[in-house]
């Protein structure tokens, strides 16, 4: 099949499944690329975890930090609270930064994710990534913004409701009523973005080999993994990613690496039209695009 005659075939598969996206492969080692509006920029939600370990493994690199230092993380108001990680914890703990960087990448953990904040802002870690070349994410808020949407004041009977409002709520412009979806006010990127950063940590130039080799490693050990490892990880090949919610997106980036050495950056960000908190289907469908596209390079 043609690479025209594909992505009007994939096109079609996301919107049956009520679906829209950014998707982009690209292969590590020849720059060969293939994807559906790969420029399209989408709030980011939690896929901003990854420039943040990033730039605090950097500075823990210039001596700036010390990966060592516990910290006492007091479960308060004044973080953010999430499914997974510290939010759950009952009492006050002492955890390492290193510790820290584990639990923000590989459980999504976004209390750790705004500890980590407190020492690095997101002005910073922004600039960092303009130092890196990577000018396609912005990174514009804390965690906590992204719990303050109309799902969390509306609470979990309702939150169909705010999924509608995502819905509706967005405009050509790619603005939105809800601050956390608009891409002018909200951490934001695109799938190229994303792949971009991607092949700075899997071919390290700008990024320290050290702090690359570390993301990866992390990512590799990243334990949500409904999406897109079903249709990328195998006895031969590894997958390493981090995925993205927030309201009807639903994110994932990251790279599969086969044994005879082929090695392809994939990023998937989407938006849904259906107005439901749980939607496996979409999600598989996210991957069987992005194994699509992914595929067709393999075969050129």
């Amino acid at each position: 099949m043609s690479a025209a005659a594909l992505l009007r075939e994939l096109r079609r598969v996301l919107d049956d499944a009520g679906l829209r996206g950014s998707f982009l492969v690209r292969d590590l080692r020849s720059g060969e690329e293939i994807g559906i509006e790969p420029d399209l920029e989408y709030p980011t939600a939690s896929l901003v975890k990854v420039p943040l370990a990033v730039a605090t493994l950097e500075r823990a690199r210039k001596g700036e930090i010390d990966l060592a230092e516990p910290v006492l993380v007091h479960l308060s108001d004044t973080l953010a609270p999430g499914p997974s990680g510290l939010s759950k914890f009952r009492h006050p703990a002492r955890i390492a930064i290193e510790d820290l960087i584990y639990l923000s990448l590989c459980v999504s953990d976004n209390t750790a994710s705004d500890v980590l904040f407190a020492f690095t802002p997101p002005a910073r870690v922004a600039a960092l990534m303009r130092e890196y070349g990577l000018r396609g994410i912005t990174i514009r808020h804390t965690i906590r913004l992204l719990n303050e949407t109309p799902a969390d004041r509306l609470g979990p009977d309702d939150a169909h409701l705010a999924h509608f409002l995502a819905i509706e709520a967005g405009t050509e412009g790619r603005g939105h009523r809800v601050p956390q979806l608009d891409v002018t006010r909200a951490s934001s990127g695109s799938a190229r973005a994303f792949v971009d950063l991607l092949q700075a940590l899997w071919r390290p130039s700008a990024i320290d080999p050290g702090v690359a080799a570390r993301v990866r490693e992390l990512m590799a050990d990243n334990l949500l993994r409904q999406r897109l490892t079903p249709d990328f990880v195998s006895d031969a090949s590894t997958w390493s990613s981090k995925t993205g919610t927030l309201l009807n997106l639903r994110h994932e980036v990251g790279v599969v690496e086969h044994d005879d050495g082929q090695l392809f950056a994939v990023a998937a960000l989407t938006e849904s039209r259906v107005p439901a908190i749980h939607q496996p289907g979409a999600e598989a469908v996210m991957g069987r695009v992005a194994r699509a596209l992914r595929d067709h390079l393999r075969g050129m």
